[in-house]
């Protein structure tokens, strides 16, 4: 398999990874407020960042699903 892909392998396992991690800093931004603007400052870069992958993703043709082990 070739490096890009397996990065079309990847990236989508990525983006869902960093997405969920995006999610749980806003929870617990709710719930801590001397904290709540770096963790929504912090999930916005995650965001931000997942925007950057999916542009990867869409560079690359999409995502390829995983090939059996």
């Amino acid at each position: 398999m070739t490096d890009p892909d397996k990065l079309r392998v990847l990236l989508p396992h990525w983006i869902e990874h960093t997405g969920e991690h995006a999610g749980e800093f806003r929870g617990w931004a709710r719930k801590v407020q001397p904290v709540q603007e770096q963790l929504l400052a912090a999930a916005q870069l995650l965001e931000q960042a997942n925007g950057r992958l999916q542009e990867a993703l869409k560079t690359l043709g999409g995502a390829l699903a995983q090939p059996h082990k």
